[in-house]
This record gives structure tokens, C-alpha cells and sequence, in this order.
């Protein structure tokens, strides 16, 4: 669609000169997310993969658990006052049979691009609902030196970071490091929605033999993805929340955080990692 990044003037400093320059920056627009024709959510998104970012966020509320539950999704047409399509808003249909959830004013969900959801009452909504518990059998067992280097290839393939700078990414590996997709957003909880959305549609959830690397911190509401879309292993660069330590714990899930080059915390779910028995410490 060719809206991901925009051009701005910006003047710039340097040593003490100025000068005048176009500076590319991420785009930041706002998706309405539609479910049978009624409003549901709004989040802040950088445009692109909007059908999987909408798939993969009804993933995590418990909608949509495999493909043959997705029926359609298509962009509003006439979403603004005149007529014109702004490509802002989309419409996700079920097939028939699937539940959805009650659509009050109360249920509705704004999103920022650094949400984050919190409490004990989600927690316990994440492990009672997923229709895709953490199930690797046999487990899956990654060495710290595969996990050392997942940012690197994470970074490598981030696209548009590369022209702006401000993007956030999300990559899926397998169990042997190999990169399997990697989305970039504004928000590192929609680049995860792209993720999960995109393997909803193409029939691949659970996605129980694979690694999720984020770029920030791993919050809550990112170890809910994971957990509702079956990822047994959540690593990220940055620091995890109390909520989402407590999460992986309930939900056995392996959480990595500050993953930063042969460094990192291993939070919960050390089961996963491959350690040499004399290099633990208490």
C-alpha cells in the first residue's frame, strides 16, 4: 500500500552546522477492527499486513483458534463521511459456529502502541482459555548460543528499521534458529498479531516447535500472544514485566529477557534450554 513510511522535513545538527533534509519516518495510523460488522477494537498500527494483524489479535482474544474458523476479512468500504475507503478499517468474518464474544461498550478495546494488559484476573483468563496449551512434545531444547544469536538475525531482517529507525519486530525461529517470518510495526505487540495471524491463515497454529523473539521487552500482554498461539519459547532483548514472568510460570512457557549477546536472564521454563549442569549456580 506504500504507507509503512512518510517523509517529513527535519533540520539537523551536527558538530554545531545545521541543514535542512527530508528525514523518513514510520507511519502511525490508526485500525478499527471489526468482528461480524460490529466495532471491537481500535489500535495504532504502522499499515501493512492489517488482515493478519486482525486475525492474529483475534488469536489472542480467543476468537479464532485455527483457519477453518476465519471465513473472511476485507477493508470497510465508505469509512469516512464522503464515501472514500481510507484502508483504516476492516471487518472480520467467522464461520459459522464459532462463539464470539459478547460486544459491549465495556468489552470494547482501545490499544495504544505500548499496551499492555495487567492484573490477575487476565493471567488466569490466558491459561483457562487458550485452545492452544503449550504442548512441544518431545520438548523442545535450544542451546544459549542458538538463543545468542536470534537478535542479530532478528535485526538483519528488519526491512524498514533499517530507512526509519522506529520500528519495533517480531521474528518466529524454529528449533534450530532457522528464521520462519518476521514482522516489523509501531507497536511490538501488533508485529506479534502480524505473526500469529499470518500463520492462522495458512493453517500452521499451534505453533508449538517454534522461538519468538521481540524486539523491547517482553510485557504481559506479549506472553499472551504467545501462549494462545501455542510458542512454547518467548526471548527478548529487553526486560520482562512481574505479570509476564508469573504467566510463563503458570502457562510453561520459556521466557528469556535480556537476551544481549552470549548474556541472558532465563525467567521460567529453564527445562527448554540447554545448560552444561556445572555451569548453574544458584
Amino acid at each position: 500500500m506504500g504507507r509503512v513510511t512518510e517523509r517529513r522535513k527535519v533540520i539537523r545538527i551536527r558538530d554545531g552546522a545545521v541543514s535542512t533534509r527530508p528525514d523518513t519516518l514510520v507511519a502511525e495510523e490508526p485500525l478499527e477492527i471489526r468482528l461480524n460488522g460490529k466495532p471491537l477494537a481500535i489500535t495504532m498500527r504502522t499499515p501493512g499486513d492489517d488482515f493478519a494483524l486482525a486475525a492474529g489479535f483475534l488469536v489472542s482474544e480467543g476468537v479464532l483458534a485455527s483457519a477453518p474458523d476465519l471465513r473472511n476479512i476485507v477493508y470497510c468500504a465508505g469509512a469516512t463521511a464522503d464515501g472514500s475507503n481510507t484502508y483504516n478499517v476492516v471487518d472480520v468474518t467467522t464461520a459459522p459456529g464459532v462463539t464470539v464474544p459478547d460486544i459491549t461498550l465495556e468489552r470494547n478495546v482501545y490499544t495504544t502502541s505500548s499496551c499492555g494488559l495487567c492484573g490477575k484476573a487476565s493471567l488466569d483468563a490466558v491459561r483457562t482459555t487458550t485452545r492452544h496449551p503449550i504442548a512441544d512434545t518431545p520438548p523442545l531444547r535450544v542451546t544459549p548460543e542458538l538463543l545468542s544469536e536470534l537478535p542479530d538475525r532478528l535485526r538483519a531482517a528488519q526491512r524498514v528499521f533499517d530507512r526509519t529507525g522506529g520500528l519495533h519486530a517480531a521474528a518466529l525461529f524454529d528449533e534450530h534458529g532457522e528464521l520462519l517470518d518476521v514482522r516489523e510495526d509501531v507497536g511490538r505487540h501488533n508485529a506479534v498479531d502480524k505473526l500469529v495471524g499470518r500463520a492462522l491463515q495458512s493453517g500452521d497454529l499451534p505453533l508449538s516447535r517454534t522461538v519468538l523473539m521481540v524486539s523491547g521487552r517482553a510485557s504481559f500482554e506479549l506472553g499472551q500472544k504467545a501462549v494462545m498461539a501455542g510458542i512454547p519459547v518467548l526471548a527478548a532483548v529487553s526486560a520482562p514485566s512481574s505479570l509476564a514472568v508469573d504467566l510463563a510460570a503458570e502457562t510453561g512457557m520459556t521466557l528469556v529477557g535480556f537476551l544481549r549477546g552470549s548474556s541472558m536472564n532465563v525467567y521460567a521454563g529453564e527445562e527448554r534450554i540447554a545448560l552444561r549442569a556445572a555451569a548453574v549456580r544458584a
